[in-house]
């Protein structure tokens, strides 16, 4: 009775796996198409020192597709940004939750190195409209790997598809072994207080099977000198889904010289 048993346990296992995987997946592209996802984004212009004046009549240097048609205007001065609108002005901090509201958009200030933008998000974008999921690997238990981590906090310079580089923060490296070969990533914080590793990769499917300019992938902080890596939840960049995202590419060191045939394949919009 003992063999049926422990046949059961590992169909059990498996098939537990798997429910976790499709689950992650569900929640994913539930993310991308929510009121405010990344399928909303739908445009990003760079703000000039002075005002940007914004709405939807063509004469504005930042044209909307709702809204009346002189809504207001962005001031840049001396690396703030304000907005000033229905007789009113206000500060907006870059990359928070600050907005400006236009009609059915929503209007976000981002900063990249020294480049200040506004982000348009629009729960009408194409991109939302015309989404048709993503195609994936199938989910395969060989790809969640247990990394053994190698403590070495420096800063590593993160190219953005801008052409901008940024010093990130990367406390060390996970090394791991696939297919009988033994491989290297490098992780970094997204932000000071960050409570999970942020790696950005490409592989031998980068611009074949998946997309070209790489993956991302999250994974645990370190814990007794190890990190799993579970490459079933290597997923898209935001870049794949809209043209007005600012993704990071891969540092040189996670330029993988193997096929990783898991998670999130190519996606054309």
């Amino acid at each position: 009775m003992a063999l049926p048993a422990l046949a059961g346990v590992a169909l059990f296992a498996a098939t537990s796996y798997q429910a976790e995987i499709a689950q992650w997946r569900r929640q994913r592209e539930e993310g991308l198409k929510r009121d405010g996802g990344w399928l909303s984004v739908a445009g990003l212009f760079w703000l000039h020192e002075g005002g940007n004046t914004f709405g939807k009549d063509p004469g504005n240097e930042i044209v909307l597709p709702d809204g009346p048609a002189q809504a207001g205007v962005f001031e840049l001065l001396d690396g703030k940004v304000r907005v000033r609108m229905d007789g009113a002005t206000r500060e907006l901090w870059p990359d928070s939750l600050d907005v400006a509201k236009v009609g059915r958009l929503s209007l976000f200030v981002i900063k990249r190195s020294d480049k200040y933008g506004i982000r348009l998000k629009d729960p009408e974008s194409e991109y939302r409209r015309e989404f048709h999921g993503i195609e994936t690997y199938p989910a395969q238990e060989e790809y969640r790997l247990t990394a053994r981590w190698v403590a070495e906090p420096r800063k590593i310079p993160i190219l953005n598809v801008l052409g901008q580089t940024e010093a990130m923060d990367s406390p060390g490296y996970a090394v791991f072994n696939l297919h009988g070969h033994e491989y290297r990533l490098r992780p970094y914080l997204e932000t000071a207080d960050a409570q999970e590793l942020f790696y950005v990769f490409r592989d031998l499917t980068s611009a074949r099977e998946t997309y070209g300019a790489g993956r991302f992938l999250y994974s645990a902080m370190p814990a007794d000198g190890h990190v799993v890596l579970d490459f079933n939840k290597a997923y898209n960049p935001p870049c794949a889904f809209t043209p007005y995202a600012t993704c990071p590419l891969p540092p040189p060191e996670n330029r993988l010289s193997v096929r990783i045939e898991a998670g999130e394949k190519k996606y054309g919009h």
